[in-house]
């Protein structure tokens, strides 16, 4: 179960900084040459930096909305493919708090990565994330 909870540890740190809108940080914690695949988008985020550029986009746009995000992450399955590589599975939700208003679900989605080990600790190499309120995945095909 050690590795089980490396990865869970892994997610719940990655989650929070996006959430804290610490874009930089959250964006280390992919490789460089990284890729994110949705449903939602027409064409993957490859590269760290255009990663960034996009997580810097979404956190400004939660900003000038006056809301906080807070994603939930539960029902992970870890499938290790050798000892500095795994894959995952879990499910995503993401509460949207306006200031002084109540707590709605925003996103429902499942998500697929492949983890791989750096110099400190897990970082996602490729992922894949279906929104559950779009038909057709669509981010299967991209990635």
């Amino acid at each position: 179960m050690e590795l089980y909870h490396q990865v869970q540890a892994f997610y719940a740190k990655q989650m929070q900084l996006m959430d804290d809108g610490e874009v930089e940080p959250w964006a280390e914690t992919f490789t460089a040459d990284a890729t994110i695949a949705n449903n939602a988008n027409p064409a993957p985020a490859t590269g760290r930096e255009l990663i960034l550029k996009v997580a810097r986009k979404l956190a400004a746009d939660v900003v000038s909305r006056g809301v906080q995000h807070r994603h939930w992450t539960g029902m992970l399955v870890v499938t290790e493919d050798s000892a500095d590589q795994v894959r995952t599975q879990l499910y995503a939700m993401v509460a949207e708090i306006p200031a002084g208003g109540e707590a709605r679900l925003w996103r429902s989605t499942f998500c697929r990565d492949t983890l791989v080990r750096g110099d400190d600790g897990w970082q996602v190499a490729r992922r894949v994330v279906t929104h559950d309120d779009i038909q057709g995945s669509g981010a299967e095909e991209q990635a």
